[in-house]
């Protein structure tokens, strides 16, 4: 069973459980000016504008990228956040038994794309600020939660007043990991057996650079 019918209906009832929910976690507290969401590229920046606009919300660009297994790229083994900090899955590391200096490669090829599609999506404007405010980190779901940890552990860094993970569908297992990352993972959906993030769309279809950059200028965040 398909839990929603494309990005922009997940994002609207990801909005829906973050105004519930409040920026101070009560029930019955509405988000306050000062909430600021964070997309990853490509398909989480669609779901983040749509929360956004159901809660009022700043609306940025957060671009991590995901070091990829050599030979295998499907499988992930690490992520590098936004500002270049690298989190890596140690045992999968050692169950491969990577060289280093192939590892070192892999992660320069991540860090290489996080400039890339940042330039991409932001090209000159400054990121939102972060210190101080609610911040939430949208994606469209979350397989391993390699990227997201990453890119947490970076906003941390930032000093946000309370950070918050928001994704509409994520294995149980990476929910309680991330929990340990953030002050608070919101999920919509974590069902079991977990195969893959678009099993549980109707459209999965492919995001492009240009929706994203279209997603944030409907914000009046993209220059």
């Amino acid at each position: 069973m398909k839990a929603f019918a494309d990005r922009e209906e997940a994002g609207l009832l990801l909005g829906q459980a973050l105004a519930a929910l409040g920026p101070g976690g009560g029930p019955d507290e509405a988000p306050g000016p000062g909430v600021l969401v964070l997309g990853i590229p490509r398909g989480g920046v669609i779901v983040a504008a749509a929360a956004a606009r159901a809660i009022g919300a700043d609306l940025d660009v957060m671009v991590p990228a995901t070091i990829r297994a050599p030979y295998q790229p499907e499988l992930a083994i690490g992520a590098v956040g936004p500002e270049g900090g690298v989190w890596l899955d140690t045992a999968a590391v050692a169950a491969l038994a990577i060289p280093e200096q192939v590892l070192e490669a892999q992660v320069d090829t991540a860090r290489n794309e996080v400039l890339r599609r940042t330039r991409a999506f932001r090209g000159d404007r400054p990121p939102l600020p972060v210190e101080g405010r609610i911040v939430v980190l949208v994606d469209d779901g979350i397989a391993t939660g390699a990227t997201m940890t990453a890119a947490a552990r970076s906003l941390r860094a930032q000093a946000p007043a309370r950070l918050l993970v928001a994704v509409p569908v994520a294995p149980g297992q990476a929910v309680l990991q991330l929990a340990a990352e953030v002050d608070q993972v919101v999920c919509l959906a974590s069902p079991e057996p977990f195969l893959a993030v678009g099993q549980w769309y109707q459209d999965f279809r492919q995001v492009s650079d240009d929706a994203v950059r279209e997603a944030l200028s409907a914000t009046g965040e993209q220059p």
